[in-house]
Parts: structure tokens; sequence; C-alpha cells
């Protein structure tokens, strides 16, 4: 039992519950803690994985401060109160797994992956995507050269609810596909677009949210927009389009990019064939360009659940002392980064938003 890590899990929601699982099933791992505001989902997390009497079940985040040996915590709760329960942990010597995003601020997102460096602590975010065998194995053909010159790409992120009240749905959906195509692509963007459309949550409701949703809701004024479209440009001049709704029964998880010789599609919708690379390109005959070299290949993927493989990365980073290449604090804020100036051109009727500008800016009113 010595040579396991210690971990607490703050948040059993619907998300984090999920998180507990993976925890309790990882052999190098002991779960210590729960902690959740609801007495309810603590009485549901005990029986549903017949939790150790050992294990501290409590409504107070503080209590984690009492429990002797605890190496990390994992944080799953509204992302308006990570800062705080960030800040706070890192202060108390423990590593700490955060769910996207890291936090609604980019400045409060350096401050804690500095924090967390002064420590020697690992901060590392949930972007579960980055993960995904799918993911991983895209990045790879998109980095090898196979779709030819890369062109454009596009992604469709669709469903009925949840909806939720402290973000919206620019914050709750786009970090994963901003995520994948910076990861595919080697690269971030340089300007971003947004427009959107609020139905159910207008400004007029803002109040009823409450004061703890804080500053993000004074950025937008209009209301949590339920229909977002994105444009990213990227350095090469590359440009991703992104559609985003929590307000359409046709639910959809897709995401492609297409290149000279083809296109790589990522559809999660699709069981048996979440990865197709769709060759084609055209040949020029007089003045009529013809379709040649077409075919599909649906290309295979490592098994594993992308949770699990987050999970266990989190395990490495500590046991190494080494901070995550793929998600670590850093590339979570770079992704806060691209959302506050997406927000900034969400509010500004989709004003394109450059984000060294944006980022220099910010620096300056910090100082």
């Amino acid at each position: 039992m010595t040579n396991k890590i210690n971990i607490a899990v703050i948040g059993v929601g619907r998300w984090g519950v999920h998180l507990l699982r993976n925890f309790l099933a990882h052999p190098k791992v002991n779960v210590v803690a729960v902690v959740d505001p609801h007495p309810e989902r603590l009485a549901a997390v005990k029986q549903q994985f017949n939790l150790d009497e050992n294990v501290l079940l409590t409504t107070q985040w503080q209590d984690l401060k009492t429990v002797p040996g605890l190496t990390g915590v994992a944080i799953a709760t509204p992302a308006t109160t990570h800062y705080a329960l960030i800040k706070d942990s890192l202060q108390q010597g423990y590593h700490i797994l955060a769910e996207k995003p890291l936090t609604l601020d980019p400045a409060e997102c350096r401050e804690l992956c500095q924090l967390a460096e002064q420590h020697h602590l690992i901060l590392m975010v949930d972007h579960t995507y980055l993960f995904h065998p799918a993911v991983e194995r895209g990045k790879t053909v998109v980095q090898a050269g196979k779709l030819g010159d890369l062109r454009y790409g596009y992604a469709t992120r669709t469903h009925l609810g949840p909806v939720r009240q402290d973000v919206d749905a620019l914050w709750d959906l786009a970090i994963h596909d901003i995520a994948i195509f910076n990861a595919w692509l080697g690269q971030t963007p340089v300007k971003v677009q947004a427009t959107g459309t609020v139905w159910l949550q207008g400004a007029g409701e803002q109040g009823s949210r409450g004061a703890e949703v804080g500053s993000y809701t004074d950025s937008v004024p209009q209301g949590l927009a339920d229909l977002v479209w994105l444009t990213l440009t990227y350095p090469d001049g590359f440009q991703a389009y992104i559609h985003l709704c929590w307000l359409n029964s046709d639910k959809q998880r897709r995401l492609g990019i297409v290149g000279s010789l083809g296109s790589l599609i990522f559809d999660e919708m699709s069981i048996s064939s979440p990865l197709t690379l769709l060759h084609g390109e055209f040949e020029q005959q007089g003045n009529q360009f013809i379709p040649v070299n077409q075919k599909q290949v649906v290309l295979e993927l490592e098994p594993g659940e992308p949770l699990g493989r987050v999970c266990s990365s989190f395990v490495v980073s500590i046991l190494n002392n080494t901070p995550s290449e793929v998600s670590s604090g850093w590339v979570g804020t770079k992704l806060v980064e691209i959302l506050a100036a997406l927000t900034l051109s969400l509010s500004q009727g989709g004003k394109p938003v450059f984000l060294s500008d944006r980022i220099v800016k910010e620096q300056k009113s910090q100082e």
C-alpha cells in the first residue's frame, strides 16, 4: 500500500463520478476522500462503488487538509470554482488534475501554472479528447503529410442539452474541437471570430444565476449563447470552422481536415469507424477537374477509454515528477486564452480578435 498514490476526488456529478471510477480501478491509486456539496451524491457513490469505511466522504473540501498523506486532487466542479480550489490545493502541496477549462480567466490560469512550478507540483487539465485513440492516430496521419497540402478544417458538436448555467455553449463545447485542431496541426490560432444566438438564458436571467459566476457574466452581457459559430485562423493561414449548439436534437460530434490529397474524418458517433481517411484528389483535363484516386480507409485504433488514459497519465506524471506533455496546465492556459478571445469577439458581434494582441493587453493590465 505504501507505493500507492493517495488521491481525493472533488465533485462527483455527471463527470466526476467517472473520474472516481477510474481512480478506484487504478492499481497505483488509493482513493482516500470524496468531496461533494450534495450529501445524496456522496451516499450514491458510496453504495455504487462499495467504498471502504476509511474513505472520507465530506461536503466540505477544506476537510481534505485533515487527510494524512494526500498526494493529489482531481477536481470536477463548476468552472467558476476552479481557481480558488486549485490555488488552495497547490498551496497545500497537492498535485492537481482539473476538469476543463482550467479557469475562466487566462490571467488566473497563468498564475496557477506558475504556482505549480514554484511548488514543483503537477498541474494537469482533463482535456479527454487529447487522449482519445482516434485523436492520437489522427495526429500522426496529419503530421505525416498524408492529406497533402492542408486546406481547411470543420467541426460540428450539437446535442439537446445539458444546458449549463455557469458558462455558454462556447465555453462548454468549443474547447474539445479547438484542442483537437491544435494537436493535429501542431500550432495554435493567431486570429479568432465568433458569432452566436441566445434563446434560453438571455441578459435578463443573468442575475438569477447568482454572484458566483462573477466576471464571466460581465464578459457576456448578451447572455449565455446556445448556438455559436467559430472561425479559427492559424499562423500558416489554415482556417477551421466550428458549429456548436446544445439546443439541437441532431446529435453530432464530427471533425474533419481537408487536404489536397483527401480528408481525415473523426466521427465520434460512428462506433464501427470513428476515424476515416478519405483519399481523393483532382486531375485537370482541359478546363475540367476530374476526381481521381478515390478510396476510403477505416483506420484501426488502439483500445482504451480516453478518461482512463487521462487518469493514468496523471499518475505517471506524479510518479515521474514530470508535467504532462499532452495536457499540462500551460496547454489548458492556451485554450482558455483562445476561448477568452472568442468571447470578446462574440460580445462584439463577430469582430476578429488577434491572440497576440489580446494576451499582451491582458498582461499589461496585470502590471
